[in-house]
C-alpha cells in the first residue's frame, strides 16, 4: 500500500510539471505580451514594466524563475491587478468556487444515484421513461444555456430566487447559490443517473442478487446491502474528473450570474491576457483534477475490498 502510494505521488508531481512547462510554453508562444495592448504607454515605461515581471529575460531563465516560484507555492503577481499575488486571488476566490462547486457535487451525485436506481428498478416503465428524459436533457442543454432559462424563469418571472450577485452569511449566501448550483449539476447529474442505471441494471442481473431474493431478503436491504455497493463503483471512477469538470465549468456560470469566485479572475484574465493569472489557476485546478484522480483510487479498495491498490498498479 505505501509502496503504491508513494509511487502514485511521484507520478503526480512529474504530471504536474508536465502540466506547468505546457502552460509556459503555450503561453509565451502567443504573439506578443500583456502589454501590447498599452499603446500609449512610452518605451522607457514598458521596459521597466517587462523588467519587473521577468519578461525581458530570456526564456530559460525566465523558465526557471517561473519552475523556482512554483516549487515554493509562488503563482507571482497579477499583471493588470496591480499589488495582488494570485495566490491571493486564490485565496478570495476559491472559497467561493469550492462552495457552489461543493453544492453542485452533491446535488449531481446524490440525485443522479438515486435517480439511477430507481430508473433501474422501474426499467421500462413510466418513472424509467421519465428520469432517462431528464438525463437526456441535462446531457443536451449544457450549463451556460440552462443558468440564463433559470434566471429568467425562477429569477425574474416566479421571483423565487435572486438573479445574480453574492449575499452575507450562510443562510444570506445560500439562497444566491441555489440557481448557479443547480445549473452546474444538471450535466453531471444526467451522466450520473444514466451510469447508476446500466450499472444496476447489470448488477441485479447477477446471480447472487437471484440468491439474496430466493432467501426472503427484504427489497430494500437487497437493493443497498447487496446491489449498491458494487452498482456504484463506476460512479465513483468517475467522480474524480466530474468534480473538476463541474469546478472548472464554474468559470462561465460564476460570470453569468456575478459570483466573485475564481471564474471571474480566470475570464478577467483572458481577455486581458494577464499571464501570470492565467497560468496560476491552470496550475491550480491541474493540481486539484490529479488529486481527485489519486484519492478516487484510494476510495476503490474501501468499496471494494477485492480491489487491492498494489496488484491494480501492476497489472
Amino acid at each position: 500500500m505505501l509502496r503504491y502510494v508513494g509511487g502514485r505521488l511521484l507520478l503526480l508531481l512529474i504530471t504536474l510539471w508536465l502540466i506547468s512547462t505546457m502552460t509556459f510554453v503555450l503561453m509565451h508562444s502567443i504573439p506578443g505580451d500583456p502589454f501590447t495592448s498599452e499603446k500609449k504607454l512610452p518605451e522607457q515605461t514598458l521596459k521597466a514594466l517587462k523588467a519587473k515581471y521577468n519578461l525581458d529575460k530570456p526564456l530559460p531563465q525566465q523558465y526557471l524563475l517561473y519552475i523556482k516560484n512554483l516549487a515554493t507555492g509562488d503563482l507571482g503577481i497579477s499583471i493588470k491587478t496591480p499589488n495582488r499575488t494570485v495566490n491571493e486571488m486564490l485565496e478570495d476566490g476559491f472559497p467561493v468556487s469550492a462552495r457552489l462547486g461543493l453544492q453542485a457535487i452533491v446535488i449531481a451525485s446524490l440525485a443522479g444515484i438515486v435517480m439511477g436506481m430507481i430508473a433501474a428498478v422501474r426499467q421500462n416503465r413510466p418513472a424509467d421513461m421519465i428520469l432517462m428524459f431528464i438525463a437526456v436533457l441535462g446531457i443536451s442543454i449544457p450549463s451556460f444555456v440552462l443558468g440564463p432559462l433559470l434566471q429568467k424563469y425562477f429569477g425574474l418571472k416566479w421571483e423565487l430566487f435572486p438573479l445574480a450577485q453574492w449575499g452575507d452569511g450562510f443562510w444570506g449566501e445560500f439562497k444566491f447559490t441555489v440557481l448557479p448550483s443547480i445549473a452546474l449539476a444538471f450535466t453531471p447529474l444526467a451522466l450520473v443517473t444514466r451510469l447508476m442505471r446500466s450499472s444496476m441494471l447489470d448488477v441485479l442481473g447477477n446471480d447472487y442478487i437471484r440468491t439474496a431474493q430466493a432467501k426472503g431478503l427484504p427489497p430494500l436491504r437487497v437493493l443497498t446491502r447487496h446491489t449498491l455497493r458494487n452498482a456504484i463503483i463506476p460512479v465513483v471512477t468517475i467522480m474524480g474528473p466530474l468534480v473538476v469538470g463541474i469546478l472548472t465549468g464554474s468559470f462561465v456560470i460564476e460570470k453569468i450570474f456575478s459570483i466573485p469566485g475564481i471564474g471571474k479572475y480566470f475570464v478577467e484574465s483572458i481577455s486581458t491576457r494577464d499571464f501570470s493569472v492565467i497560468m496560476g489557476v491552470t496550475i491550480f485546478y491541474s493540481g486539484l483534477l490529479i488529486l481527485m484522480n489519486f484519492f478516487v483510487d484510494l476510495v476503490y479498495g474501501l468499496i471494494d475490498p477485492r480491489i487491492k491498490l498494489g496488484e491494480k498498479e501492476a497489472g
